[in-house]
């Protein structure tokens, strides 16, 4: 990953200023651990250099993320329209993070885009972002993470002396659930040594493990069970899989924002699966989350069939039709989508 010089200067410029800033930086909805680690490790850099500095997302992040460093601090636009736009609205800057489109804040969309004089910056690491809509964009699709690319970031401009073990921490959170714990792609030689420095901040890696990943409540694991039972099916001769959870199963199960995170990667366990997705049902479209294994481009699955994108192997979109017609559309286009690569015969 090569930052270009240039756009390190511009941005080193845009915040060097003889009196504060008001910034606000934003993530996507349904932020994971990655929106939320990278903000608030970048909220503390803004803040160290003096700035006002609001976090703020469309809806709630996980349970399982609440025992970050300042996560009390990140504004909900679901839960205080209000303030999110009073914020918002006297920014001098915006920050996009781990996002590509301001269409990605859904509900808070309209909100952002009526801010039209903030300068507008992107760091993320998403394919195919829309760059007539931002001023600077740092925007590296081989990145690992948006953290990574945050600590890279960090590193270039003031170096690694200004992160703490706060900030370390958040980083690796990004670090380590987006890419599976380091078993996805994208894993460079570099990002080893990057942990090393956390390491040396003083970060807690097994503590860490505990919180995101055995921390979860009895109705998670119970909804985990039936989403690999009853609700998966796998089809085209054992190399496409689906969860489908309607409503209905979300309310049974108590679901909580989070609690089916990483549910989509359970059938690429199964020997031959080549791409997997789970549909969840909300009240007003279904949410497609895909997954697939090595050559299998599920970006560009996820952009022709459901209006989405992501990256080859994680991708997601939406749906508006039932659940039913949903399922019946999914399994046509894995279908044509296979001839296609000559995965299978038509």
């Amino acid at each position: 990953m090569n930052i270009p010089q240039q756009d390190i200067t511009r941005l080193q410029e845009l915040l060097t200023t003889s009196t504060p800033l008001n910034i606000v930086v934003l993530s996507h909805f349904n932020p994971d651990g990655d929106a939320i680690g990278s903000s608030l490790a970048w909220r503390r850099l803004l803040l160290s250099l003096g700035h006002n500095v609001e976090c703020v997302v469309p809806n709630k992040y996980p349970h399982f993320l609440g025992w970050i460093d300042d996560v009390e601090c990140i504004h909900t636009f679901k839960d205080s329209p209000e303030e999110c736009a009073r914020v918002i609205a006297a920014a001098q800057v915006l920050f996009f993070l781990d996002f590509n489109s301001v269409t990605r804040l859904e509900g808070l969309t309209e909100t952002v885009e009526s801010n039209t004089t903030a300068t507008k910056v992107l760091i993320d690491h998403h394919l195919q972002p829309t760059p007539d809509y931002f001023d600077l964009m740092f925007s590296y699709p081989d990145s690992s993470s948006t953290c990574y690319l945050v600590y890279k970031i960090i590193e270039r401009m003031k170096g690694t002396d200004v992160i703490d073990t706060a900030m370390a921490s958040a980083l690796y959170v990004g670090m380590m659930t987006d890419t599976g714990n380091f078993t996805f792609s994208n894993l460079s030689p570099d990002i080893y040594r990057t942990i090393a420095v956390l390491v040396e901040k003083g970060i807690n890696i097994p503590q860490i493990n505990v919180e995101v990943y055995n921390s979860h409540t009895e109705n998670r694991l119970r909804l985990l069970a039936y989403s690999l039972g009853p609700k998966l099916s796998v089809f085209e001769d054992g190399k496409a899989a689906s969860i489908a959870l309607t409503e209905y199963d979300l309310r049974r199960f108590a679901h909580q924002p989070g609690d089916s995170e990483g549910f989509v990667n359970y059938p690429l366990s199964i020997k031959g699966v080549l791409i997997s997705a789970i549909f969840q049902q909300t009240h007003k479209f279904i949410r497609v989350s895909l997954r697939s294994r090595g050559d299998m481009d599920v970006n560009v699955f996820a952009r022709r069939y459901f209006n989405g994108g992501g990256h080859k192997n994680a991708a997601g979109g939406k749906s508006y039709q039932s659940m039913k017609q949903t399922l019946e559309y999914y399994r046509q286009c894995v279908h044509e989508y296979f001839v296609e690569l000559n995965v299978i015969e038509n």
